[in-house]
């Protein structure tokens, strides 16, 4: 299993992603045996923000990570641009502390940029390291112009990860944001790596230079397109799972190992961008 490096942790490559989970009340257990399955393979990290389904998917964290040794976690949660300021980010930590049932994060994440100062936010950050409610803090969608603002800051250095969009066809990160990252030993988390929504998935997995690698391996598409974000180093991805078939795939998929011929062929089928572009969000 590769792995990456996050506020001197070293973690596997592959975490659990948490997104949309919570939100039916009926899978709920079928929810909290995946990051379970995901947790007993060897993942660490598990992923959730206080906007997915208003704190369902942290409860279901909550749930999933009950009778696991907290320090064996790597917990990562995300505070929303509104809330990212001088009077609330205290109050919304507690609320996802409390919701997830724990007394700190490993990592705190701006969800993405908003009104308030990226100064107010990183010193409310900084705040809440001292106090030990958080380990670490980092940004999540943010760009190449959004990062050298931050590190014109003077505790900007201090963040640690930057979470942005990427995947096989979402790219456009590859011609200026990943070489500026790596230049500074900043890690990418990927999120969405296996693309969203059913015609771009589906469009993914009929293409037949990604069947053929599946073959070559004894693998799926899907597990072949999350190996295909954590090919090269710093990077971690976080797929969600939503069953334990699932949970399982996308750790096995952490240890599939491309051929140079498979990624010389990849690179050709998918290129890089060769000019900037907006940053992908979804």
């Amino acid at each position: 299993m590769k792995t990456v490096h996050i506020n001197n942790v070293e973690l596997p490559a592959v975490g659990i992603g948490t997104w949309n989970l919570g939100d039916d009340p009926n899978c709920h257990d079928d929810e909290v045996a995946a990051i379970r399955a995901g947790l007993n393979r060897g993942a660490r990290v598990v992923d959730t923000a206080e906007m997915y389904g208003e704190g369902r998917s942290e409860r279901i964290v909550r749930d999933a990570i009950k009778g696991y040794r907290r320090d064996q976690l790597f917990i990562i949660d995300k505070v929303l641009p509104t809330n990212a300021g001088h009077q609330r980010l205290s109050t919304s930590l507690e609320q996802s502390l409390h919701n997830v049932g724990t007394d700190y994060f490993d990592l705190y994440l701006l969800h993405w940029r908003g009104t308030i100062p990226l100064a107010e936010t990183v010193d409310e950050l900084e705040k809440m390291v001292t106090h030990g409610k958080i380990r670490a803090w980092g940004v999540s969608n943010f760009d190449v112009s959004d990062l050298k603002e931050l590190w014109s800051l003077p505790k900007g250095h201090h963040c640690v990860a930057n979470q942005d969009l990427y995947n096989l066809e979402e790219r456009g990160i590859e011609y200026d944001l990943l070489p500026l990252m790596k230049k500074h030993h900043l890690p990418l988390i990927a999120y969405s790596p296996l693309a969203q929504g059913d015609q771009l998935s589906g469009k993914l997995t009929s293409d037949r230079l990604l069947q053929e690698i599946a073959a070559n391996h004894q693998a799926s598409v899907y597990q072949v397109m999350l190996a295909w974000t954590i090919k090269d180093s710093g990077i971690l991805t976080i797929p969600k799972s939503s069953s334990v078939a699932h949970a399982i795939a996308n750790w096995q998929a952490g240890e599939l190992n491309f051929t140079p011929d498979e990624r010389a062929a990849l690179a050709r089928r998918f290129p890089r961008p060769q000019k900037k572009q907006l940053l992908a969000t979804i």
